[in-house]
C-alpha cells in the first residue's frame, strides 16, 4: 500500500469530521443542527472519541446543543451527560424542552445543578429550578450562595406564569436627577456588574419607585450635560409582579416594548423584563392553545409512555362520551334508516362538513380571544358574522351535495333533504363556533381546554337530526 493509499490517521479523521460540522453549521445556521452532524457527534461518543466529541460540540452554538441533547436517544444522552457533561455551557438548559429538562436534570447531582444555575442569569435560574420535585429543588438551592438562593426563594413566592417568575433582577437603574454625562460614566465603571443585556435605563426616585424609563438611544444621542429625567418615554410601563405572564405579553405586544420594569406591591423596583422572555411567553401560549385545541396536554414529546397515554384518555374518553350521544340521536331513526340505506351513507358528509366548519370559526374565536381583540363590545357582530358566513357556505355545499346525492340515488327529494340538512348544520357550527368560545370565557373557563368538545357534539347532534329527521318527513 502506497503513501496515498493509506486510511486516514486519528487526527485527520477528526479534522475531516469537524471540518463536515463546520461546514454543515455553517450551511444551516438559521435552520438548526443538521442530521448528518448528530449522526457524527453520536459516532464519537459511540466511539469513546472524547477529543473529537469535545471539538465537534464546541463548534456548535448553544440553540444547536440543545437540539442535539432533544433529539439523540435516551441511552446517548445519558451517556453524553455523565461522561462528557462538564464540556456543556450551562445555557443550553433554557433551550430545551421543560419536560426533558426536569428528566436531565433530575438525573444530575444537585451540586452540579446548583452549578449550572449559578452561572445563569436570574430569570433563566428561576425557570429551570421552578419545575423539579420540591425535595430536590430545596437540595440545590442550599448549594447556592446566598445572593442566588434569595432571588430563586423570593422568585418562588410569585404565583406561576406571573411576571415575578418571569422577571430577571438583573437591570439598571439611576437616580432621576443625574445627567447623561454621570450616567454613561456609570455604565463604564460598572460595565462588570452591568446585565449581560440590555436596552432600556430605569429612572427612580429616593425610594426606588419607577417615575419613567430611557431607551440607550436617547442617552447615546444627547448632550452630557442633559439631565436623564428629562429624556424619558412618554409612557410609563409598569409591570405588577403578580401579573399573569400574558397579561404581560400582551400589554409588551400592543406597546411595542423591547423591556419594563417590574415593581412590587409597594410600587418599587424589583426587577426587568425584556422581549425575549415575551417572546418565549407568546410561544408557550400559542403553542399551549394549540395543544389544548387537540385534548394534549403539555408538549408530550418528550413525557413518559404511561404519563401521555394517561392524560389523552381523559379527552378520549370525554369524546366517547359524546359520541355516545351522536349514537343515540341515531338511534331514534334506526326504522327510516333501515328503509334507505343512503341515509346511512350520507350521514357522516352532513356531521363531517359541520364539524369542520364549526371548527373554522372557533379558531378565529379562541385566536381573538388571546390577542384581546375580541371582547363584549364586538362579540355579537362576530358572532353574527361567522353566522352569516356558516349560512353561505351552507347553501353552497348544498347545492353541490343535493346535485350529487340525486345523481348518486336517483332521488330529487333525497338531494333537497341533504341540502337543507347541510345548511341548517353549517349555520349551527358559524354559531356555535364563535359563540361557545366566548360563552366559556365569559363563565371563566378555558374556551381552548372545552370548545373543541361541545362544538363537535353539537354539530353532529344537529346534523344527524337534522338529516334524518327530515328524511323521516319527507322521504317516508
Amino acid at each position: 500500500m502506497t503513501q496515498t493509499d493509506q486510511a486516514p490517521q486519528p487526527d485527520e479523521r477528526l479534522t475531516e469530521a469537524v471540518d463536515d460540522v463546520q461546514d454543515e453549521n455553517e450551511e444551516s445556521t438559521l435552520m438548526g443542527l443538521s442530521d448528518d452532524a448528530i449522526t457524527k457527534i453520536t459516532d464519537a461518543l459511540h466511539d469513546k472519541d472524547f477529543e473529537t466529541l469535545n471539538t465537534l460540540i464546541s463548534e456548535l452554538s448553544i440553540q444547536d446543543t440543545a437540539e442535539l441533547i432533544q433529539k439523540i436517544n435516551d441511552d446517548d444522552r445519558d451517556s453524553l451527560f455523565e461522561n462528557y457533561g462538564n464540556i456543556f455551557d450551562p445555557h443550553i438548559f433554557s433551550y430545551i424542552d421543560e419536560d426533558l429538562r426536569k428528566k436531565v436534570l433530575s438525573a444530575i447531582s444537585a451540586s452540579k445543578v446548583a452549578a449550572i444555575v449559578s452561572e445563569l442569569e436570574s430569570d433563566d435560574a428561576l425557570d429551570l429550578i421552578e419545575n423539579l420535585d420540591e425535595e430536590f429543588q430545596q437540595d440545590i438551592i442550599r448549594k447556592l450562595s446566598a445572593k442566588i438562593r434569595i432571588a430563586i426563594e423570593e422568585g418562588l413566592t410569585f404565583p406561576e406564569e406571573s411576571a415575578g417568575r418571569l422577571m430577571q433582577r438583573e437591570y439598571v437603574a439611576i437616580p432621576q436627577f443625574w445627567t447623561v454625562g454621570k450616567t454613561i460614566d456609570y455604565l463604564r465603571a460598572a460595565a462588570n456588574d452591568l446585565p449581560d443585556e440590555f436596552f432600556d435605563l430605569i429612572i427612580i426616585d429616593p425610594f426606588y419607585h419607577v417615575v419613567g424609563e430611557v431607551p440607550l438611544n436617547r442617552v447615546l444621542r444627547s448632550k452630557r450635560t442633559q439631565k436623564v429625567e428629562k429624556l424619558t418615554l412618554d409612557n410609563l410601563h409598569v409591570i405588577p409582579a403578580d401579573m399573569d405572564q400574558e397579561e404581560a405579553a400582551h400589554i409588551f405586544r400592543r406597546e411595542g416594548l423591547v423591556s419594563a420594569p417590574v415593581v412590587d406591591n409597594d410600587n418599587r423596583l424589583i426587577g426587568m423584563i425584556t422581549i425575549d422572555d415575551i417572546v418565549d411567553v407568546i410561544d408557550e401560549e400559542a403553542e399551549e392553545d394549540i395543544l389544548k385545541l387537540a385534548g394534549v396536554d403539555g408538549t408530550d414529546l418528550y413525557r413518559a409512555v404511561l404519563s401521555t397515554s394517561g392524560s389523552r384518555f381523559r379527552w378520549l374518553f370525554l369524546n366517547l362520551i359524546t359520541a355516545i350521544l351522536a349514537s343515540i340521536v341515531i338511534s331514534f331513526f334506526d326504522a327510516t334508516i333501515e328503509q334507505i340505506v343512503a341515509l346511512a351513507i350520507l350521514m357522516p358528509i352532513v356531521a363531517s362538513m359541520g364539524g369542520n366548519a364549526g371548527t373554522q370559526a372557533l379558531t378565529v374565536a379562541v385566536r381573538a380571544l388571546a390577542t384581546k381583540e375580541l371582547s363584549s363590545t364586538n362579540m355579537f357582530r362576530v358572532i353574527w358574522k361567522e353566522t352569516l358566513v356558516g349560512t353561505l357556505n351552507g347553501v353552497g355545499f348544498a347545492i353541490i351535495m343535493g346535485v350529487i346525492a340525486a345523481l348518486w340515488f336517483g332521488s330529487n327529494t333525497l338531494g333537497v333533504v341533504i341540502g337543507a340538512a347541510m345548511i341548517i348544520n353549517l349555520i349551527f357550527a358559524g354559531l356555535c363556533g364563535a359563540g361557545i368560545p366566548i360563552f366559556l370565557n365569559k363563565i371563566g373557563s378555558d374556551p381552548a381546554l372545552s370548545s373543541t368538545v361541545l362544538l363537535t357534539t353539537i354539530t353532529d347532534i344537529v346534523g344527524f337530526f337534522g338529516f334524518l329527521g327530515l328524511a323521516s318527513l319527507f322521504l317516508i
